[in-house]
C-alpha cells in the first residue's frame, strides 16, 4: 500500500496566531481599566529603573533609548532562536536563481523550458511562504514584552502635570513635549522610540550576526 503524503503545514498557521494577539493587544490598550492595570504592574518593575537615571527631564530621552536597546535585543535574540535564517538565505537565492532562468525562458520564447519551470515556481512559492510564516513565530513572545513597555511609557507620560512633560527636539519640527502628536500623527515619544530602535537593533543584528525581517 503507498504512503500517504506528509500533511503540510498550515502557511496561515503562524499569521493567525499573529493577528490574534495584535488583536488582544489593541483591546488591551484601547480599555483603559486593562491598559491602567498593565501599566501599574510594569511600573512595579520599571519606576526603579527610571530612578537610576534621575528624575530631570531629559532623564526620559535615556530611558527610552535604553528600553528600546533591551527591546531590540531580546526581539533579535527571540528570532535568532525561533527563525532558521541559513535556510531562508538558501530559499532566497533558489528564488532569485529560478528568477533569472524563468526570464531567460521567457526571453528566448523557449515553451518547453517554461512550462517545466511553472511547475517548479509553484512548489518554491510554497517553500516561499512557509519562509514568510517562519517569520512569524517569535512575534507573540516579543509583544508580550515589549507592549506592557509601550503602555507603561504612555501611561506614565501622560500623567506628567501640565507644563511639566518632558521635551525633545526634532530636525524640522523643533522642540515637542513627549506626549505632543507629530507630523506623522504619532507622538514624539514614539517617534523617539521607534528612531532608537531600528537604529540599535540595526547593530545588534549585525552583531548577532543575523538577517532582516
Amino acid at each position: 500500500m503507498a504512503k500517504a503524503p506528509p500533511a503540510k503545514k498550515s502557511v496561515g498557521g503562524g499569521m493567525m496566531g499573529f493577528f490574534i494577539i495584535m488583536l488582544i493587544v489593541m483591546g488591551a490598550y484601547s480599555i483603559t481599566p486593562i491598559r491602567d492595570g498593565i501599566a501599574q504592574v510594569a511600573d512595579i518593575f520599571l519606576s526603579p529603573f527610571f530612578s537610576i537615571f534621575g528624575n530631570e527631564p531629559h532623564s526620559w530621552l535615556i530611558v527610552i533609548l535604553v528600553l528600546s536597546a533591551l527591546t531590540g535585543l531580546y526581539s533579535s535574540l527571540l528570532q535568532k532562536y525561533t527563525i532558521d535564517y541559513e535556510k531562508m538565505q538558501v530559499q532566497q537565492q533558489k528564488m532569485k536563481d529560478f528568477q533569472k532562468v524563468f526570464r531567460e525562458a521567457q526571453l528566448s520564447g523557449d515553451e518547453k523550458t517554461i512550462n517545466k519551470l511553472s511547475e517548479r515556481r509553484a512548489k518554491l512559492m510554497e517553500d516561499q511562504m512557509e519562509m514568510s510564516q517562519e517569520q512569524f513565530k517569535p512575534m507573540g513572545w516579543i509583544m508580550i514584552i515589549t507592549v506592557p513597555i509601550w503602555i507603561w511609557l504612555y501611561w506614565t507620560i501622560s500623567n506628567f502635570p501640565v507644563g511639566a512633560v518632558p521635551t525633545i527636539t526634532f530636525p524640522y519640527w523643533g522642540e515637542l513635549a513627549l506626549s505632543d502628536p507629530t507630523a506623522l500623527f504619532l507622538p514624539a515619544w514614539i517617534i523617539w522610540y521607534m528612531i532608537c530602535s531600528l537604529s540599535l537593533s540595526q547593530v545588534i543584528r549585525k552583531g548577532l550576526n543575523i538577517g532582516g525581517i
